[in-house]
């Protein structure tokens, strides 16, 4: 029995609905002390890393297509849902429902709107809108599925109160600076993401598939050797990237495992095990690894959801750096993932999903200047040139799919193959998710003669972020016929070997604050996009701004 004499346990954040399948859900939250966290009857303790405490309930033996009403208790004490909550009761809805299936998604969410500097100009929060949208939705409509595709925090980036905050428990003259520097400052960045109401119910009631990008470490993170060279052997390097790193497996990681691979796993068992002690240093040693060497551990993952199969895939961890031997996702990862799309198709789902912070189909002219930047960077590495090429790269952020040609092309072998029926029956679609670039767009690949499947790229960017003017001319400009001319003469003087792909842009580009929803049914796939606006008076608007038929 609890001790109803002790101090009362505090719900700091979450419950974040995690991973779903048919008869069983994991629920994580953070607690303010150690204590026995309960869901739907289910128990469990909660576990210490860096003095912080978190626990990971799995509720199994749920009924397949179900919907069951949750709450949480600590020590015996409901803590969620809150008292007077407008919102309706967080729910575990299981696979395996009868009708569409449902995937909402996107990227970049810098903090919550009332944490932002207002001076910073940014659009309405569209996490926030699209919560406040489902409230007045019936509950058939809400998604069965949320996929946030990169920067849920930024590490770089951070909010004025953050700044004073760091700067009462450390000299900011010191690098890193106004940059989150450990564990203790990360911990604050997703408290200051995820606290507030609405979106603190959607992540309470719509299963969340999470995977990082580049702000959640720092900028630039693993462009190139050089990059590496040149900051991972500065005196604060290892604090940050160990704090990065524990923070992710914690608030991101552990809920995209499946129960099966929780059994599975070194580090979650060992923190099972070891009850008592503080898991901060085992976590510390992980992430040292993980950065090292990185094929220790694998932050890519499979979500299974009936027809559709979510392939998701870590393009920041695990690449490649050398040089003239550059990828995106080394052998063994892109292995891993070939093998995880024979899987789906053998399985025979629809709708193979391929989700990658980094958007793989870039407008053309975007794409040939980090085909050349690559090719010359290459072609001239320890010279003039190519030390310049590498000033570019990192100064414009050439380093998307197309700035690893192999990885580029390998993946999009990979897909046609699929779509040929190598692997069996073609799915419908091959559809690849993307963020980073902070605005929306879709694009088609000009798939070849014997080719079933249609393969689209879908990029939905940012959530809660403002995209520079720059961006917006680039990304408008780099879809248009003189700018490809204009690029492709640069790609033929510089005798870059052109892809043998083809692509054509279906929508877009839009820009502002967005989220992107595909609704699958049967062989069926539509893409709708939502954008947030202001009304004269201020009030946030949320918009319907494409909805697009995909098969």
């Amino acid at each position: 029995m609890p001790d109803t004499a002790g101090p009362t346990p505090l719900l700091l954040l979450g419950p974040l609905l995690r991973h779903v399948d048919p008869v069983s859900a994991t629920i994580w939250v953070e607690t303010d002390r150690s204590c026995v966290v309960e869901v739907l009857g289910r128990t469990a303790d909660t576990f210490c890393v860096n003095g912080h405490h978190y626990a990971l309930v799995v509720v199994e033996d749920l009924e397949p297509g179900s919907a069951t009403p949750y709450e949480v208790h600590l020590d015996g004490r409901r803590v969620w849902p809150p008292a007077h909550s407008p919102f309706p009761p967080s729910r575990i809805r299981t696979a395996g429902r009868p009708g569409p299936f449902r995937v909402a998604f996107g990227s970049c969410r810098y903090a919550t709107p009332s944490t932002v500097d207002l001076r910073d100009g940014i659009p309405p929060d569209a996490l926030d809108c699209y919560a406040g949208q489902l409230v007045a939705m019936p509950e058939d409509q809400w998604p069965d599925a949320l996929v946030l595709l990169g920067d849920q925090v930024y590490a770089d980036e951070v909010t004025p109160a953050t700044r004073e905050w760091m700067a009462a428990r450390r000299d900011l003259s010191q690098p890193p600076g106004t940059q989150a520097a450990d564990f203790e400052e990360y911990t604050r960045l997703y408290s200051e993401s995820w606290s507030d109401p609405q979106v603190r119910w959607l992540l309470s009631t719509i299963p969340s598939s999470m995977v990082f990008d580049d702000h959640e470490m720092i900028d630039d993170w693993n462009t190139s050797a050089a990059w590496r060279a040149e900051v991972t052997p500065s005196d604060w390097w290892h604090r940050r990237i160990c704090g990065g790193l524990v923070s992710y497996w914690v608030y991101q990681h552990l809920g995209n495992l499946s129960p099966n691979e929780l059994e599975k796993n070194a580090s979650w068992q060992a923190i099972q095990a070891a009850e008592d002690d503080d898991a901060g240093p085992m976590l510390d040693e992980m992430a040292r690894a993980a950065d090292q060497e990185p094929d220790s551990i694998r932050w890519s993952y499979v979500r299974h959801w009936g027809e559709a199969r979510l392939i998701m895939v870590d393009t920041r961890a695990g690449r490649a750096l050398q040089e003239d031997d550059r990828k995106i996702v080394d052998d063994v990862e892109f292995d891993w993932v070939e093998a995880a799309v024979r899987r789906a198709v053998e399985d025979g789902v629809d709708h193979v999903l391929i989700g990658t912070s980094l958007p793989w189909l870039l407008p053309h002219a975007v794409h040939d200047i980090e085909r050349w930047n690559e090719t010359l960077s290459v072609r001239h590495h320890g010279r003039l040139l190519g030390r310049l090429m590498e000033k570019l790269r990192q100064g414009a952020d050439l380093e998307h799919w197309a700035a690893f040609g192999q990885s580029f092309e390998r993946l999009g072998a990979a897909l046609l193959a699929v779509g040929r029926g190598e692997h069996g029956s073609a799915p419908a679609t091959a559809l690849v998710l993307s963020g980073d670039v902070h605005h929306a767009y879709a694009a088609e690949l000009v798939s070849p003669d014997g080719v079933a499947t249609r393969v689209h790229q879908l990029t939905v960017s940012p959530l809660h972020n403002a995209a520079p003017h720059a961006i917006e001319v680039g990304f408008k400009v780099g879809w248009s016929r003189s700018a490809r001319t204009l690029t492709g003469l640069l790609r033929r003087l510089g005798r870059v070997e052109p892809s043998e792909l083809a692509w054509r842009k279906q929508s877009g580009p839009f820009f502002g604050n967005e989220l992107g929803e595909l609704v699958l049914h049967d062989r069926d796939a539509r893409f709708l996009l939502w954008a947030t606006s202001r009304e004269p008076d201020g009030t946030p608007r949320f918009t319907q701004v494409l909805d697009t038929r995909l098969s």
